[in-house]
């Protein structure tokens, strides 16, 4: 397998005949190279005017490679050939080397240049690029071209430091200044001998022949000031993305810091970061991610009533955010804005903090690529463990996982309830580990005082509402009027809209004549078992309950009658006119009795034309449970057969799921001490918890 490795632009601020200088005082050998044994001149050329020196060598290596792989190989060291040019005229260093001990088994290839500044005269770049090729090594070729890179590393680590020992030990010598070189008067055309062939070598690139503008190169001292210390490798990765994305993209390239985020996120695997980068542009290009600041206004409702907002830094001056869930509605914000909005609220954020960090590492003069995010999670129950809400989360954090990889400095989590554990329970499977890292959870008043969350933000930069010195301007949330929400018909265009970014919406919807019923079976095979819903009345009102079979259903066909027609009589009037739209269900027989061949488990609810309603029941029971809605009638039968001739029909938007209690081994407690404002509590003896909140 070939490696490569491409070096970013190295500047001494030296001139480049000192530099040159101090380069030839490492042969024949070096002392601050061990592996180094010595070298030895095979062939030397100048030309006439003294311009151009070329000088190929033999060098000596004592490779730091395992005993049993030495023994293998019966060598103790290896030879390198390694060809000098060098140009006094143009002020050009270029070095070729490669290996001899081996050339069929392992090809190294490396080619380096020393060169003037473009912007500034008096200092000279270094750069180096190689590749190495295992071919094959008696069965060891993973373990060589771990070796190899591992002393390749070491040795590119060492090279600037030689350089810098040498131009040190000149300037103690008083050698401070050599003199430019002093062009000849031009002598008459001489004739090409073989000699002169080796000059005309000098003039092809040393590195990849693929030209690329000289803006586009990257210096190492401005990688350890702007994006951080980096190993050789993680350098060279660096530089060659860079360089990829440039020939690729015609010149448009990311900034360096979201290199350095892609990379990081795939432990610096230049293939897969490349090709999530590259599926990152595609998506950001798809959805006109990059002109989000400007065309994006906030809706009023988000100014109004969403909890959160940028807040100063922490101590490392990260810019923070401040995002105050529990009071956030997010089933008020989804019915508003829609859960593109809410994408778009996010992708907003996310663009806010890249500009925000860039802003500070350049006012700072350090590396700062990423953010903290405070959360505060007081208020936090279980009207925010809303079902479609969670899956719009989850969406989100995929997405940005997925196009903002390493922007999460620290995610700080104070004030979280007992309810908090089935939440992250739910969205933790869906963060990454290396951002599960970066969380930092406060129990109970934990984020208080000094051993709190002042660790990490200062007192003057922590807002009032959690001990510190700062009044923060941010929202208090609450719920949001229902004079934000969007119609039925805008919502349901929006999610068909939305379809673009989220999967098809869990919910159903089915309408409801004059006591007509509709039910829903969910087979309870294990007792502890949650039973979750969540609907909302669009139109008049409906009555609800929770029922437990305690006879067999029977199979659907003998239902199929009712599911037709749902209590209709005249089955002989147009389609048009029955209005069947929406699946209805009907599963209790009709001829079954309250008390005998089933019962409640949790009490009859009724719920109002613009009601939300969310609700659980632990099945203390494995069997049949049903979830049941009636358009509210004034008759209380169990099923009416009567065709409703008139337009009164009741509307419900429903979602349901069964949770398995080991999902939630240890949070069940939470679970049944989370109830909201309006919760209803079951009398009966099967009903182990019951949260169900109208909104």
């Amino acid at each position: 397998m070939v490696q490569k490795y491409q070096s970013p632009v190295r500047v001494y601020k030296y001139p480049f005949e000192l530099v040159m200088a101090a380069y030839e005082r490492r042969f024949p050998t070096c002392k601050m190279i061990p592996v180094f044994v010595g070298s030895e001149i095979l062939s030397e050329f100048n030309s006439e005017d003294g311009t151009v020196t070329i000088i190929e060598r033999r060098c000596k290596l004592n490779v730091d490679a395992p005993y049993l792989l030495k023994k293998i190989a019966g060598v103790e060291f290896v030879y390198f050939i390694q060809k000098n040019s060098l140009d006094r005229r143009k002020r050009i260093l270029k070095i070729e080397a490669h290996n001899e001990s081996f050339a069929s088994r392992i090809g190294v290839v490396e080619r380096c240049a020393y060169t003037v500044h473009p912007e500034n005269t008096d200092w000279t770049c270094f750069e180096q690029s190689a590749s190495l090729d295992v071919k094959s090594f008696f069965g060891f070729e993973n373990a060589v071209e771990k070796v190899a890179m591992k002393q390749y590393s070491q040795n590119i680590k060492k090279g600037k430091e030689v350089i810098e020992f040498y131009i040190n030990e000149l300037l103690s010598e008083g050698i401070t200044h050599i003199p430019l070189f002093e062009e000849r008067k031009k002598l008459p055309e001489i004739k090409v001998t073989e000699g002169d062939k080796l000059l005309e070598a000098t003039e092809q690139p040393p590195l990849d022949s693929t030209q690329v503008d000289v803006n586009l190169k990257l210096e190492s001292d401005y990688i350890e000031r702007r994006l951080g210390k980096l190993t050789p490798y993680q350098e060279s990765c660096l530089v060659r993305l860079k360089k990829w994305m440039a020939e690729a993209h015609q010149g448009k390239v990311p900034s360096d810091q979201t290199l350095v985020r892609f990379l990081q996120a795939q432990d610096y695997n230049l293939e897969k970061a490349r090709e999530t980068l590259c599926q990152s542009l595609v998506w950001r290009k798809k959805y006109q991610v990059d002109r989000i600041l400007n065309s994006y206004n906030l809706p009023e409702v988000v100014t109004r009533y969403f909890p959160g907002g940028w807040h100063k830094h922490d101590r490392s001056g990260r810019p923070l955010y401040i995002l105050r869930l529990g009071q956030m509605d997010v089933k008020g914000f989804i019915k508003s804005i829609g859960e593109e909005g809410l994408v778009k609220l996010t992708l907003h954020v996310c663009e806010e903090g890249l500009k925000k960090t860039e802003e500070t590492a350049t006012k700072r003069g350090k590396p700062i690529y990423s953010w903290t995010c405070l959360l505060d999670l007081e208020g936090l129950n279980m009207r925010h463990l809303w079902r479609p809400g969670v899956k719009a989360l989850l969406h989100i954090i995929e997405m940005v996982e997925t196009n903002y990889p390493e922007t999460m400095g620290l995610v700080l989590i104070v004030r979280a309830p007992r309810v908090f554990p089935i939440l992250w329970t739910l969205v933790s499977t869906f963060i990454s580990d290396n951002t599960r890292s970066k969380f930092i959870f406060y129990g109970g008043n934990d984020y208080q005082g000094s051993n709190g969350l002042q660790q990490i933000i200062d007192k003057e930069c922590l807002p009032d509402f959690l001990g510190g010195d700062s009044q923060a301007n941010i929202c208090e949330g609450g719920l949001v009027p229902k004079s934000y929400y969007m119609s039925e018909e805008e919502y349901v265009r929006e999610r068909a809209q939305g379809s673009r970014l989220f999967d098809d919406s869990m919910y159903h919807s089915v309408s409801l004549g004059k006591g007509q019923v509709h039910e829903i079976v969910v087979e309870v095979a294990e007792k502890g078992s949650v039973i979750c819903w969540d609907f909302d009345v669009l139109k008049e009102d409906v009555n609800f309950s929770v029922i437990l079979a305690k006879e067999k259903l029977p199979p659907p066909d003998s239902q199929s009658i009712d599911e037709e027609v749902q209590g209709c009589a005249h089955a002989s009037l147009p389609l048009a006119m029955l209005n069947l739209d929406s699946q209805m269900h009907i599963v209790i027989p009709k001829q079954w009795k309250l008390g005998q061949e089933y019962i409640l488990v949790e009490p009859s609810l009724i719920c109002h034309d613009g009601e939300s309603v969310q609700g659980t029941h632990v099945a203390s029971l494995e069997g049949t449970y049903v979830l049941q809605w009636r358009h509210l009638d004034t008759q209380h039968h169990h099923h009416s057969f009567d065709f409703p001739l008139h337009q009164h029909k009741a509307k419900v938007m429903y979602y349901y799921e069964l949770l398995k209690s080991r999902d939630y081994k240890g949070s069940m407690s939470s679970l049944q001490s989370s109830h909201s404002a309006a919760t209803f509590n079951s009398t009966s003896e099967q009903s182990a918890v019951s949260n169900c909140t109208p909104r």
